[in-house]
């Protein structure tokens, strides 16, 4: 039975109900929202977002969705969970908040939008209900903490196929390594593992969606992987190095992401020490995902074995972050964020070190908190032995 990916009219029925019901109880009238990420997941509408604002719009009574004409028919095609409204074009003889705030009518409350949204665009907004307050509502950035069900059926499907992607990459090296032939370059390592994650979801789904970064990530290798976000390069990884793959995609619109280092032959033992470091501290950052804890206890918990092990100069970032529409997202598994954790959050673990000269060392998992505790959703291998690529 083939995957699909579109999520169902009952489930965007169910979110607009849940949003309806919070801006009952915070005194909202109508919710503005404009992110790309925020469209997704209220209406099941990807776009490309440019200067054309894109807005989701919902009331008491109606949904709508304000698009800009060449946008309409990406809209339709995709069966939206909302009534369209369509501008001709930005900035527009007639503004698109203008053409907005038209079908909604004369609104005489209270007018709340995303709290990112772009200055620029409140004082429009104002213009477009001048008879209403304009203020700034958290309401969907704190439902999307906790994933629903179908959401998590689909990050289940990304964390699958992300593994699988790094499998692709391990097999392309391994290849090129048993043959003696040139290795490939770190560009056509990427490019052949998004090629197989493209392929796997049009082999296997239905209704693919199409959302800005569906599959990709970051290979780096040698003395380049001790700098963190290292882009692929036309370095060609040569044995001795160790090398990263950060791999992830996006399934529905939802995100997981799995990240491993491998050594190209037999480690030294300066590289084994590293990576050993790094392989313990993401296990308890892992571990400290459970219900009832703080974001900021497992990073503080996974940080404070590097400490101890006398490795702190090499650790760069926090543990991790939050996943769902976006790879990145609240929470935030880092010591400045005290969000408490519940069943149905989903967060990256990935503490790493960067020992310059020599290499990175970073593992990164997908990882679910449910009633019994963590657990990842992404499993390629990590012990020692099982990373070497010879």
């Amino acid at each position: 039975m083939r995957f699909t990916q579109r999520l169902s009219a009952n489930y965007y029925a169910a979110v607009h109900r849940d949003i309806r019901a919070r801006m009952a109880e915070t005194g909202v009238d109508v919710l503005l929202l404009d992110a790309n990420d925020d469209v997704i997941y209220t209406t099941g509408f990807s776009h490309y977002t440019t200067e054309r604002p894109v807005v989701f719009a919902l009331t008491q009574t109606d949904a709508f969705l304000l698009v800009p004409e060449l946008e309409r028919h990406h809209a339709e095609e995709q069966h939206t969970a909302a009534e369209l409204v369509v501008y001709f074009e930005f900035p527009g003889r007639v503004r698109p908040f203008t053409v907005l705030g038209r079908a909604l009518g004369d609104i005489k409350g209270v007018v709340a939008h995303s709290p990112g949204i772009s200055l620029v665009r409140v004082p429009q907004i104002q213009a477009a209900f001048p008879n209403a307050t304009v203020e700034a509502s958290a309401i969907v950035a704190q439902m999307r903490l906790v994933k629903r069900p179908d959401e998590l059926v689909l990050q289940r499907e990304a964390a699958r196929i992300s593994d699988s992607m790094v499998g692709a990459g391990v097999a392309l090296i391994a290849e090129a390594l048993r043959s003696g032939g040139t290795m490939p370059s770190e560009i056509e390592i990427e490019s052949h593992i998004i090629r197989h994650a493209l392929d796997t979801m049009y082999r296997e789904h239905d209704e693919v969606m199409l959302v800005q970064g569906i599959a990709g990530g970051l290979v780096y290798s040698g003395v380049r992987s001790a700098f963190p976000h290292g882009m692929p390069s036309d370095h060609r990884p040569q044995r001795g190095e160790s090398m990263i793959l950060s791999l992830g995609c996006r399934v529905g619109g939802r995100a997981a992401e799995s990240e491993r280092t491998f050594i190209l032959g037999e480690p030294s033992k300066e590289q084994e020490k590293y990576y050993t470091v790094a392989q313990e501290a993401q296990a308890i950052g892992t571990a400290g995902l459970t219900p009832g804890a703080r974001c900021s206890a497992a990073d503080d918990a996974a940080l404070a074995f590097i400490r101890d092990a006398g490795m702190s100069r090499f650790c760069l970032h926090r543990v991790g972050h939050g996943m769902g529409v976006m790879f990145h997202e609240p929470p935030w598994v880092e010591g400045g964020d005290d969000t408490v954790l519940v069943p149905g959050m989903v967060c990256s673990s990935e503490p790493a070190l960067y020992v310059p000269g020599l290499g990175g060392f970073r593992l990164a998992d997908t990882v679910l908190v449910t009633p019994e505790g963590p657990e990842s959703l992404t499993k390629f291998t990590r012990k020692v032995d099982e990373i070497v690529i010879a």
